[in-house]
């Protein structure tokens, strides 16, 4: 399990590592410096931390904007990095660089895989084979039941239920994997101290208590906005082996999570439902296009 260990110490009293970690956090920090071009800069310098001795010029070089050198260079983003480790030390939080051993292998493997990841909980469970069971924030009671009834099976025989806490089809997945004393990550579209939705509270503290692990490439204090969940949903299915669709709408962000699934080159299950029901349509319509029909836990086994 990673910890938050040193994190905030004086730039004198720090480790090597230690310093590499705050150079990832401070360039995930610098307006205008996104996942990809954090990663690029630091895949073109001989260590991270020696962004931190770089001039001006040289970190414009790395494919810096020059705002966010100059950011960068004055050691503006140093300081929010270390504000932001002080904050996770208060929180209980850690974090995870692209680096780390305990960055989840699969979610390497994508296109832009986020070059931070903030933590609450167990990060072993990362390594783990995972699947990302998501749908409709508004299921009938069907898709509930079988969202729940899924997960507790699959849980129950040793896979880690990953899904985003969302309300409806999300809640019953971690509920069904809790249900079965098994595991399950939580993938948060806000930071790792924003609940949300709010309801869920009790549900968030029951996954950390079963062992399980709340994850986000958001900053601490993040909170829920509309562009943030399609971001997220790609973390979701990179993550995962493979991809479970229960109910869901033609607009949703479910077909986000399945596009990206299926571009990741991960499995697709989708479970069918009742042709009139408007929560049916992506399911049926993925499995038409190659999906998996998923009745019951061995159809995904």
């Amino acid at each position: 399990m990673a910890t938050v260990v040193d994190n905030a110490l004086p730039r004198r009293m720090a480790t090597a590592e230690t310093e590499n970690r705050v150079a990832y956090m401070a360039l995930i920090l610098t307006p205008g410096v996104g996942s990809t071009r954090a990663l690029r800069a630091v895949s073109r310098a001989a260590a991270p931390a020696d962004l931190f001795s770089l001039s001006l010029t040289e970190l414009e070089g790395l494919g810096l904007p020059a705002a966010s050198a100059r950011h960068f260079f004055e050691g503006k983003s140093r300081a929010l990095a270390v504000e932001e480790l002080e904050r996770m030390e208060e929180q209980g939080a850690g974090f995870l660089t692209h680096d780390c051993p305990e960055y989840p292998e699969r979610l390497r493997e994508i296109y832009d895989p986020p070059a931070v990841l903030w933590f609450r909980g167990d990060t072993s469970l990362l390594a783990l084979p995972g699947i990302a069971v998501v749908g409709t924030r508004h299921p009938s009671p069907y898709g509930s039941g079988m969202a729940q009834m899924l997960s507790r099976e699959l849980a129950a025989r040793g896979l880690v239920i990953l899904s985003g806490m969302a309300r409806g089809v999300d809640t019953e997945a971690h509920k069904g994997a809790l249900e079965a004393r098994g595991k399950t990550v939580a993938v948060w579209g806000t930071g790792v101290d924003v609940i949300y939705p709010k309801e869920n509270k009790r549900l968030a503290e029951q996954i950390l208590m079963g062992g399980g692990c709340i994850l986000s490439e958001f900053p601490l204090g993040t909170f829920p906005a509309p562009q943030n969940f399609p971001v997220r949903n790609r973390v979701l299915s990179g993550m995962s082996v493979g991809v479970l669709v229960v109910e869901a709408a033609e607009h949703s962000g479910t077909r986000i999570t399945a596009r990206c699934a299926m571009e990741q080159n991960r499995d697709v299950y989708a479970v069918p439902g009742n042709v009139t029901n408007k929560g049916s349509w992506t399911p049926n319509t993925l499995i038409k296009q190659g999906a998996k029909l998923t009745a019951t836990w061995e159809d995904i086994w």
